[in-house]
């Protein structure tokens, strides 16, 4: 049979997702048949014009997940997968008015989406050498329930050093996620009767987490340096969910005095820091600000990490630092739970640091999206001028920017997409109804080219350009 996938260049879903899940519905509805061997990696990616890195991702996922098996100098091959045990079970298509509600009329051609990665750069050979190290019969098993214990320890040397976070391997659990690692806090935490503070605007993600598990959530106001502490003050709750390094969405990093004087409305009220530091290997310009939790004399910090931005988002890692002073009281209420994140990817990411891979890595991302990310702002300066005024730069993977126009950030969003050009508002990001002002409009750089993003830019200004307001 041949083996034709129909790859969407234009879809949010990156490509090697698209790949990945046309191979998985084919193997498992017995359209590629077992012992099948699959096409090359070279010979894929010419037939489909796409990279390498996206054929051997997808590849390296279905080898994962168990659906194909690599034999050495043979190639890729089709496992045998039994037959379902309730038959052939048919294929289920989207609603319509579901299809027309999340697709497109028009063709995005450059989408500056806020979570894209570089993939381009990402040394799969490497990778793939610590997958297979990982394969051995001691990883077939359930792994120790925080996460194992040498990806921690690995972890806990690479925070001190990187990140100026003060911990131990046992402090450190693994989870799969942003929200996966917030439930867990939650259900440490407790929501009877208990008010949560955030950024407003924050991020909609863990906000829709707290909301579900029954916390109140109180938004407090960002100033110039981040949130406002005499709001958080007033607010009457004792947990904070903070994003200090680089602030989502807005972008702007926290001062020192300020995270200083945070801590210090902790110690005083007794409250809880969460610091989510999604994004804090990629600071471009100065030196990187420590952690807050590095900073905490007394235990009242959380500190929340993630691979999604660092590394790639497909393998569904992310990580968390408790104080001491909580390890008793997760272990008496959490231990029931089983690690929700991959032993086999988290063996590979254990040998990707120990090899000094990980820093090699970091290394090369942090030059690549400093590059990108000052192009863009040198284009949007000089092709925009002073129609626009940039927020939070220097550091992590977009920027925030103001447009002097009479439209909403809606309505920019939308004239934007109909010229082929993906932009993002903010009107998600608040609780409550978003200030009257300045449309802001967000821009991810991560996953675009260069040419993308000159390009990009361009289109914007030209599409915009009736809509700014005269000085």
């Amino acid at each position: 049979m041949d083996i034709c996938p129909q790859l969407d260049s234009q879809s949010n879903e990156p490509l090697y997702l698209q790949l990945y899940h046309y191979f998985k519905e084919e193997i498992q509805s017995g359209g590629i048949p077992s012992f099948k061997r699959l096409p090359s990696i070279r010979e894929l990616a010419d037939d489909l014009h796409v990279s390498k890195t996206t054929i051997q991702t997808a590849y390296q996922q279905l080898l994962a997940e168990g659906y194909i098996e690599s034999i050495e100098r043979s190639g890729y091959f089709v496992v045998e997968i039994e037959n379902e045990p309730f038959g052939n079970l048919p294929h289920l298509s989207q609603p319509p008015s579901v299809k027309n509600h999340f697709s497109s009329e028009k063709e995005i051609l450059i989408d500056f989406y806020l979570s894209g990665t570089d993939v381009n750069h990402f040394p799969f050979d490497k990778w793939k050498t610590c997958m297979n190290q990982s394969l051995d019969q001691d990883f077939l098993s359930y792994g120790d329930k925080r996460g194992e214990i040498g990806l921690r320890s690995a972890l806990s040397d690479y925070l001190r050093q990187a990140r100026a976070v003060n911990c131990t391997a046992e402090q450190i659990v693994m989870s799969a996620g942003t929200q996966t690692t917030v439930r867990l806090l939650c259900q440490l935490i407790g929501t009877d009767g208990k008010k949560i503070a955030m950024e407003e605007p924050g991020y909609q993600g863990v906000r829709h987490v707290f909301q579900e598990l029954g916390f109140e959530v109180v938004p407090i106001k960002l100033e110039d340096d981040g949130i406002n502490l005499e709001e958080l003050e007033k607010s009457g709750a004792k947990v904070v969910y903070i994003t200090p390094s680089h602030q989502y969405p807005l972008g702007m990093v926290m001062p020192i005095t300020k995270r200083i004087k945070l801590l210090q409305w902790a110690e005083e009220n007794g409250g809880l820091i969460i610091e989510d530091d999604y994004d804090g290997e990629f600071r471009y310009h100065g030196k990187p600000i420590p952690s807050l939790q590095g900073l905490d004399a007394h235990g009242n910090v959380i500190y929340a990490g993630t691979f999604s931005k660092s590394l790639m988002p497909a393998i569904r890692m992310s990580y968390f630092v408790l104080p001491t002073r909580l390890l008793d009281g997760y272990q008496k209420k959490m231990s029931v739970y089983d690690q929700t994140v991959s032993r086999l990817h988290q063996r590979s990411l254990q040998l990707f640091m120990e090899s000094g891979e990980w820093q090699r890595h970091i290394r090369r991302m942090r030059k690549i999206y400093a590059k990108k990310h000052d192009l863009l702002l040198h284009t949007i300066k000089s092709v925009m001028g002073d129609n626009v005024e940039i927020t939070g730069q220097n550091a992590g993977l977009h920027i925030a920017m103001q447009v002097n126009s009479a439209k909403s950030a809606d309505e920019l969003v939308q004239i934007a997409e109909e010229a082929g050009v993906k932009v993002y508002s903010t009107t998600a990001n608040w609780i409550s109804d978003q200030e009257q002002g300045t449309p802001l409009i967000l821009l991810g750089f991560g996953g675009l080219s260069e040419k993308q993003i000159i390009d990009g830019i361009e289109q914007l200004h030209k599409v915009w350009l009736p809509y700014y307001l005269l000085e």
